[in-house]
């Protein structure tokens, strides 16, 4: 029949963009649903004011936090997700992220598989994603059975300065593993030149997201259709309730259903939890995949900020996102618990740098301040808390009730960062920095996750350890929801190892 497949996959993000290229070979018959459009190439994609300030290609709706306070939050609805705006850091989890950790704010909890379970698909994963980086320059780096395929991206002649002086003070920078598609043509061409970056689209189509690198390629095989600008209202269950029979979309005002063997989701940790509490029926009157009452529950999006060292020598890099450092992930001095991990990231656009310095750096013209800027990003775990949570108001829209967890640890690392750049500028005669700082909030839900853990057990999980739902035959999830913890990386890297690892399972399912 017509509206009948083998499969149908919800979003084309990190996860099931990646399920997706790995599935379409299969021949099965294949229906991937995207809410988004195609995002245009335009000369706006690297107009920071259109990028920031208008918010020309962020989701134009509201959510709500826990005090019912509206907020616009920081997602994306294209083909390709939330990967088309992502800053491409790839790294993996390391190993003890899967065992129970303790933190200054908790335990953080183990998960039901192991880092060697993981390993061959991180590895598929870094390559798929044309992954650039060094194997052992990572200080907790896990162990990997294959190199990356590709060298890391130079630092320009000031941040390599820094990488120098921090690594003569005794500290381990690394080279940050960056998705890019550099020079992969066969036609010989001008080599390219990195610039706007984190949170930017890139009309070049060299940043490797899930668009170009996994939806793009899957689309050549005729066995798969793409359905854009489409909302998933709610899934339809059979009359026992054991499996997904229908997926009802709404593409323009127009309703129609979809049927498939086999159903995916993979809208974002927020927005697959807000699926399966919209789809209510008889058998499941709390939302699908519920009976644990954990749908939605642990939501976790990372201690996330911004730090941004000013320094009095200029920064003229184009591309300055090339290092890293976990050197207190573990631990530090004056810390027996981890702390997290810092990177460079892009350069911060001039309005939102200066509503930063307005108070440190009163006087100062904001294009002088960006001039001698170096851009950090913060991350310090974020642990799973059952209050912490993504709920429907009886309008529909989503709540988001979320209370920080394990905030010392952010704020020691952010510390200890000031006083390793102050070391670092002392010892080229310098007077150290000055630091402007900001942690993202309730809207910055880049790197959501946790809200349909997986697990062994129903009772304290929703998903099992192939990521299919507990109470249905033949509902999976391929998003960040699943974790069980967070860790203190970026979970891309592991949304698409995961959904490679997923796919080996359907495949043996669909022979």
């Amino acid at each position: 029949m017509q509206n009948d497949y083998d499969v149908i996959i919800i979003g084309t993000g990190a996860g099931g963009g990646t399920l997706l290229h790995q599935l379409a070979p299969s021949g099965k018959r294949i229906l991937v649903i995207e809410r988004g459009a195609f995002l245009p190439r335009e000369r706006e994609n690297w107009d920071p004011n259109a990028v920031f300030r208008d918010g020309r290609y962020q989701a134009k709706e509201r959510w709500y936090d826990k005090f019912d306070a509206p907020f616009t939050p920081y997602t994306h609805y294209w083909v390709g997700g939330n990967t088309k705006v992502y800053g491409a850091a790839l790294l993996r989890m390391r190993e003890f992220d899967f065992g129970e950790v303790r933190h200054h704010g908790g335990l953080s909890p183990a998960w039901p598989i192991s880092y060697d379970d993981f390993e061959p698909y991180y590895t598929k994963a870094e390559h798929l994603y044309s992954v650039h980086g060094r194997r052992g320059s990572d200080p907790y780096e896990p162990p990997a059975s294959a190199p990356y395929r590709h060298e890391p991206i130079p630092h320009e002649p000031r941040i390599q300065e820094l990488f120098d002086d921090l690594t003569a003070l005794g500290h381990r920078p690394f080279p940050i593993p960056i998705g890019v598609r550099l020079n992969e043509s066969r036609v010989p061409h001008a080599p390219y030149k990195l610039s706007n970056f984190d949170g930017f689209p890139d009309l070049t189509e060299v940043k490797a997201d899930s668009h170009v690198v996994a939806v793009q390629p899957a689309l050549g095989h005729p066995n798969v259709t793409i359905m854009t600008e489409c909302l998933v209202v709610q899934l339809v269950t059979s009359a026992t309730g054991r499996e997904v029979v229908g997926v009802e979309v709404d593409q323009n005002g127009a309703r129609e259903t979809y049927r498939a063997g086999i159903v995916v989701v993979a809208c974002g940790a927020i927005n697959s939890a807000a699926l399966l509490l919209r789809s209510v029926d008889g058998r499941h009157p709390d939302g699908l995949a519920n009976s644990s009452g954990l749908v939605g529950r642990n939501y976790m999006c990372h201690n996330n900020g911004l730090f941004i060292a000013v320094f009095d020598r200029p920064n003229p890099s184009q591309f300055q996102k090339t290092f890293g450092m976990t050197d207190f992930y573990r631990a530090a001095d004056d810390s027996p618990l981890p702390l997290g991990t810092i990177q460079l990231m892009g350069k911060l656009d001039l309005d939102s740098l200066k509503s930063l310095a307005v108070e440190a750096l009163p006087n100062t013209p904001v294009e002088e301040i960006s001039a001698r800027s170096v851009d950090f990003f913060l991350t310090a775990e974020d642990l799973p808390s059952p209050e912490n949570r993504v709920t429907l108001r009886p309008d529909g829209s989503i709540k988001l009730t979320y209370t920080a967890t394990n905030v010392e640890a952010y704020e020691r690392l952010r510390a200890k960062l000031a006083s390793v750049l102050d070391e670092a500028d002392l010892r080229r005669g310098g007077r150290g920095g000055t630091y402007l700082h900001t942690k993202l909030g309730i809207s910055g839900v880049s790197h959501q996750n946790g809200t349909l853990r997986f697990g062994r057990d129903p009772q304290t999980s929703v998903l099992d350890v192939n990521c299919k739902a507990h109470d249905l035959d033949n509902l999976y999830v391929v998003d960040g929801s699943f974790f069980p913890s967070s860790s203190a990386v970026n979970p891309s890297l592991t949304i698409m190892a995961n959904a490679l690892r997923v796919c080996d399972h359907l495949l043996t399912r669909l022979r």
